[in-house]
C-alpha cells in the first residue's frame, strides 16, 4: 500500500453484492480503481468458501480491514505503514473496526436505514452519501482533541460548576419545544441534558454529539436538521433543532413537527438562556479540564479517562502544567493520543467488555481481542500498568467505573496504585459522577 503516505487512512464504500464504488475519503491520493476492486473481489472470493476475511496485514505494516453492513454496503479502511507496527496490530484493528462502525452509523444517522439497505438507484445514493461526508472526514481526522467517545463509545461529558442551574434550563427549554430530549454542548462534550436524551443508545448520544460539533463549525447560528437514530428509529426520522448559545456552546433538541426554528429562536432561546449566559461563560473557562474546581487532581496525574460504565459516560482531562524530573515534558497533543493508545491497550487485553466492539462473539474470537490467558479463568483483571520511555500508565476497574491514568516516570511504580485510587475517589465524591 505505498500509494498511502505513512499512518494515513482511506476509507472506501462499495455496494456488497456488486462491487460498486459510493464513495472513497481520507488519504491524500485516491487508490487506484484496480485496487479497490481487487480489496473487493479477494473478499468476495472468500465468502465464496466459506471464509470471513475481516483484517489482514500488508508486509510493509500497513493494515486492511473489511465489514459489511445488512447484506448492502461494504466498508474497507486501509491504513499506511506508519500507523501499525508488531505492537501496535491489535490497537489499530480496533481502531479500524471501530472507525467502519462509526462511518456505516453515521451513514444511518443521516440517510436512515431503509435507503441503505434498499438501494434502488446506485447514482442517486451517490449523490446523497455526499451529505455524509462532512461527519465522515471528521470520524476519520480525528480532529477534535479530547473527544474519546468515538473510541469509547461513552458520551464524552463536561462537568460544569453549576449543573442544577444548566439542568433546569434544558429541562425547560425542552419541554417549551414538544421535547423530551435535549442537550447542551460546551466544547463538543456535552453539559447538561434531558432525562431521555439518556435513554437513547450511547453509540447514538456519541454521533449526535458529534453532528453537533461538525453543524457547529459550519458557523451557522441556528440550524433543523433531520436524522435518524440507528438504533431507536433508523426509518423515521426526527428534527434536530440546533442553536448556538456562544461560541463554543450549542443547545439541541429532538422534536416532531413543531416548533418551527423560528419560533424557537425567537422566543424560547433568549428566555431559557438568557439568565444563564454568566453559567454558561463559567463552563467554557473550564476549558478541556472537563472537571468542576471542586475536583483538585494530584500534580503527578497527567492525564486521566474515567468512564462510568452503568451510563456509558466518560469525562477526560489533560494537565499541562507538571514539571516532573527525570521524565520528559510531553505536549497536550501527545498526552492525549497516549491516552487513548493506553485505553485501546487495556480493553483489548485486560478490561474486557461486551460492548468493547459491537459485534458477534464469534467475530470477537475471529478477531482475537482479548489475550488467550483471560478465557478459561472466573476472574478478570481490575488493574494494569505500562512503563514506557514516554510516561507510566495505570488503569483501575470497579464494577461501576474504569479509570485511565497518565504518570510521570519519576513516580515510583509502587505508588500507581495509591495515585489512582486517590484519584477516583476524588472525583467521585466532588461530582458524583
Amino acid at each position: 500500500m505505498m500509494m498511502l503516505q505513512d499512518g494515513s487512512t482511506q476509507l472506501l464504500c462499495l455496494t456488497a453484492s456488486s462491487g460498486v464504488p459510493l464513495f472513497t475519503r481520507g488519504g491524500s491520493k485516491q487508490l487506484p480503481f484496480s485496487v479497490i476492486g481487487s480489496l473487493n473481489g479477494v473478499h468476495m472470493f472468500g465468502g465464496g468458501h466459506g471464509v470471513v476475511l475481516s483484517c489482514c496485514e500488508t508486509e510493509g505494516g500497513g493494515k486492511l480491514v473489511w465489514r459489511v453492513f445488512q447484506d448492502s454496503v461494504m466498508l474497507i479502511a486501509v491504513t499506511g505503514s506508519g500507523s501499525g507496527g508488531p505492537g501496535k496490530s491489535r490497537e489499530s484493528e480496533v481502531c479500524l473496526q471501530r472507525l467502519l462502525e462509526n462511518v456505516w452509523n453515521c451513514m444511518v444517522l443521516v440517510l436512515g436505514k431503509d435507503e441503505l439497505v434498499n438501494v434502488r438507484n446506485v447514482g442517486r445514493l451517490k449523490r446523497d452519501l455526499r451529505s455524509c461526508f462532512c461527519l465522515i472526514d471528521q470520524l476519520l481526522e480525528d480532529r477534535h482533541e479530547g473527544i474519546l467517545g468515538n473510541l469509547t463509545h461513552c458520551a464524552d461529558l463536561l462537568l460544569p460548576p453549576n449543573s442544577a442551574l444548566l439542568q433546569k434550563a434544558v429541562d425547560g427549554f425542552a419541554q417549551c419545544a414538544d421535547s423530551e430530549f435535549g442537550c447542551l454542548i460546551i466544547h463538543g462534550r456535552i453539559a447538561a441534558a434531558t432525562e431521555k436524551w439518556w435513554c437513547l443508545a450511547p453509540q447514538e448520544i456519541v454521533l449526535l454529539s458529534a453532528l453537533m460539533r461538525s453543524l457547529s463549525a459550519s458557523g451557522s447560528a441556528s440550524c433543523d436538521y433531520p436524522v435518524f437514530l440507528p438504533q431507536g428509529s433508523p426509518t423515521v426520522a426526527h428534527r434536530l433543532l440546533r442553536f448556538q448559545l456562544l461560541p463554543g456552546a450549542d443547545v439541541c433538541v429532538l422534536c416532531g413537527p413543531t416548533p418551527s426554528l423560528h419560533r424557537a429562536e425567537s422566543g424560547l432561546v433568549v428566555r431559557f438562556w438568557r439568565p444563564v449566559m454568566d453559567t454558561l461563560r463559567d463552563c467554557l473557562a473550564c476549558g478541556e479540564r472537563c472537571l468542576p474546581a471542586s475536583v483538585t487532581l494530584r500534580p503527578d496525574v497527567m492525564a486521566l479517562l474515567l468512564i462510568n460504565r452503568e451510563t456509558h459516560r466518560s469525562v477526560s482531562s489533560v494537565q499541562t502544567n507538571h514539571s516532573q524530573t527525570g521524565s520528559p515534558l510531553l505536549s497536550k497533543t501527545r498526552c492525549w493520543e497516549l491516552l487513548k493508545l493506553f485505553y485501546i491497550f487495556s480493553t483489548t487485553r485486560y478490561f474486557t467488555q461486551e460492548d468493547t466492539l459491537s459485534v458477534s462473539t464469534e467475530e470477537r474470537a475471529q478477531r482475537g481481542t482479548t489475550v488467550d490467558y483471560v478465557f478459561g479463568f472466573s476472574h478478570q483483571p481490575l488493574q494494569c500498568y505500562l512503563v514506557t520511555e514516554e510516561c507510566k500508565s495505570y488503569g483501575l476497574q470497579t464494577p461501576q467505573h474504569q479509570l485511565f491514568l497518565l504518570i510521570p516516570l519519576s513516580v515510583p511504580t509502587y505508588v500507581l496504585r495509591t495515585v489512582a485510587t486517590q484519584t477516583l475517589s476524588d472525583i467521585i465524591a466532588a461530582t458524583g459522577f
